[in-house]
C-alpha cells in the first residue's frame, strides 16, 4: 500500500503532457510555450516513448513546430497499424494547401519577416481561379470559405485574434509538402485545371 494519494499517484508528468499534446496535434513554439519548453527538454525521452507506439517525433526549432509521424518500416517488415491516420482530402483543400505553400516559398524568398499573414479577400482571389464557374457570386465565397474552415481544422491556416478575416500560415504546411512537391506546382495545376474543365466537381 501507498501513503500517496490517489490524485498524487495520477498527477500527470511532464512527458505525459507533452506526449498527449503531440498525439492531439502539432506542438507549436508561440502558441504552446510550456509544453514547447519541456519537448526540447524531454526530447529524447519523448522520442523513445512514441517509438514504441511506431511513431517519430519531428521538430523542427528554426520554424517553431513539432508533430508526430509513422515511422517508415523496411520491405518485409511488418507495419505498426496506424495512430496517425492519413487523409484523402478533398480537390479544393488540396488545391488551396498547394497555393498556400507556394505563397509560404515566394514570402520567404523576398520578405525576412517570420509571419505570413493572409486576409480572406487574399485567400479567396488565390482559390477562385481553381473553382468551377459559377454565377453565384454568394455562393462561391461560401464554399471558399469552407474550404479555408477546413484548412484551418487542419492546423495549416490559423485565424488571428482580435483582427477579423486574417490568417496566419502555418508554417508546418513545409513539413507536409515538400520543395519535390512544390517544384511540380505548374503542372499539377495543369491537371487541376484540366480536371474542372473535363469533370464535374461538387460544389
Amino acid at each position: 500500500m501507498t501513503d500517496k494519494p490517489i490524485d498524487a499517484v495520477n498527477e500527470p508528468t511532464d512527458l505525459s503532457l507533452v506526449v498527449v499534446h503531440l498525439m492531439k496535434g502539432p506542438l507549436y513554439r508561440d502558441v504552446h510555450e510550456k509544453q514547447w519548453g519541456l519537448l526540447l527538454g524531454l526530447r529524447n525521452q519523448v522520442g523513445d516513448y512514441v517509438s514504441v507506439l511506431g511513431l517519430h517525433v519531428v521538430v523542427d526549432e528554426a520554424e517553431g513546430y513539432a508533430y508526430l509521424r509513422s515511422q517508415v518500416v523496411d520491405e518485409g517488415v511488418t507495419e505498426f497499424p496506424r495512430l496517425v491516420a492519413r487523409r484523402t482530402l478533398p480537390f479544393k483543400v488540396s488545391v488551396l494547401l498547394a497555393l498556400l505553400r507556394k505563397r509560404l516559398a515566394e514570402f520567404d524568398a523576398s520578405s525576412a519577416d517570420v509571419r505570413l499573414v493572409l486576409s480572406r479577400d487574399q485567400i479567396i482571389e488565390l482559390l477562385r481561379l481553381f473553382m468551377p464557374d459559377s454565377t453565384n457570386e454568394a455562393r462561391l465565397v461560401d464554399n471558399i470559405d469552407t474550404t479555408i474552415k477546413r484548412v484551418c481544422e487542419l492546423g495549416f491556416l490559423h485565424p488571428l485574434r482580435g483582427e477579423q478575416d486574417q490568417y496566419e500560415v502555418r508554417r508546418i504546411l513545409k513539413a507536409y509538402i515538400d520543395g519535390q512537391w512544390l517544384s511540380e506546382f505548374d503542372a499539377r495545376l495543369d491537371e487541376y485545371l484540366s480536371d474542372l474543365d473535363e469533370s464535374e466537381i461538387p460544389t
